[in-house]
């Protein structure tokens, strides 16, 4: 069962660059990419990586451009699964 995120899990990700969603309990990020397929590489590799957690982002992707948002549905808000998943696909924007 994942945790709740505590303030310091909360602030980590805000140090990252994933910003307070507007009304919920959850985070954001919006990734670009030099293209399309360098875009849509990116969601298929963080594809694997939410289904290893079993924990699936809301996101979108518009030509170079893709916009995440994490939340623990079950959970009510953020836990330490959004924390793990943020990470891995913050290192996987970087390479």
């Amino acid at each position: 069962m994942s945790q709740p995120l505590d303030e310091a899990g909360r602030a980590t990700l805000k140090a990252a660059g994933w910003e307070t969603a507007e009304d919920r309990d959850a985070v954001t990020k919006t990734y670009g990419f030099a293209n399309f397929v360098e875009a849509f590489g990116f969601m298929t590799r963080a594809a694997l990586w939410a289904e290893k957690l079993n924990h699936h982002p809301e996101w979108s992707n518009v030509y170079k451009t893709v916009t995440v948002t994490l939340t623990t549905h079950d959970a009510g808000g953020l836990t330490d699964l959004d924390a793990r998943l943020a990470s891995k696909m913050d290192k996987l924007a970087e390479s």
